[in-house]
């Protein structure tokens, strides 16, 4: 059981984050909740939680502010935010995930499996080094093969030729380096599970990126990444910042 600790000045904020988690999260425990940040230190500090949602700008004490005040910092950090513009401070602050109200299920979901991913490597806890090491060696690992389960087949691939994924009701399309494509018999969600999630991300309900394959990105209410074969590709305004972040890496 995952434990989770929620901070946020806006007590609809903390309710409605709380129902996402016990509707479709079951194994997440929220152990403490407030809207006070000055109540939250002694509890993060006591009760030790596996995972931290925090609110960013808040009345008296901002979440940045109270994180230098924490002894206790083993935890994901994930920060909720209303504003789109905390991200690169968000990264600097070791923070596992970017969370732009209003949350929804997918983003709820998705953040929750980076949790469990981490947890399953035994990384829950890493303090800001150990964080950028594990991410250094996750990047080296992004040559690995990945298989492809099709209708009569399995394809083994190397997940850096792979330059986004699309899909395709239960299906999904991979589409390779090479103008290759690849019809596999799972849904996006199902796949990108099995990729290495510091490389790919997905920029969209439809679509999943290498972030290698980008060569340029377009601004806009979500914008556009354009790839590096001249495919373009439509960003979700609430996949915009997740995306920034990892190209100002």
């Amino acid at each position: 059981m995952i434990k989770a600790i929620i901070v946020d000045d806006e007590q609809l904020s903390i309710d409605t984050l709380q129902w996402e988690l016990n509707t479709h999260c079951s194994n997440v425990d929220v152990i403490f909740s407030t809207s006070n940040p000055k109540n939250a230190i002694d509890a993060i500090d006591s009760m030790k939680p596996d995972v931290l949602f925090l609110d960013i700008e808040m009345p008296e004490l901002d979440g940045f502010q109270l994180l230098n005040k924490l002894s206790f910092k083993d935890f994901e950090l994930i920060f909720i935010t209303a504003y789109d513009n905390y991200a690169i401070k968000a990264l600097k602050m070791n923070a596992i995930d970017y969370l732009l109200k209003p949350i929804g299920k997918e983003d709820i979901l998705l953040t929750i499996e980076k949790v469990i991913t981490n947890k399953e490597n035994k990384t829950i806890g890493n303090n800001l080094k150990s964080y950028i090491q594990n991410n250094i060696q996750l990047r080296d690992h992004k040559n690995a093969k990945i298989a492809l389960p099709m209708e009569k087949k399995i394809v083994l691939v190397d997940q850096k030729e792979i330059m986004y994924c699309e899909s395709h009701g239960s299906y999904t399309n991979v589409f390779l380096e090479k103008g290759m494509k690849h019809i596999v018999s799972k849904n996006l969600k199902q796949l990108m599970l099995q990729l290495d999630q510091n490389v790919f991300i997905r920029i969209h309900q439809s679509f999943v990126i290498n972030i290698d394959a980008i060569g340029e990105y377009h601004r806009g209410d979500g914008g556009e990444v354009v790839l590096k074969n001249g495919k373009n590709l439509p960003v979700s305004r609430n996949k915009k910042q997740e995306l920034l972040k990892n190209i100002l890496k």
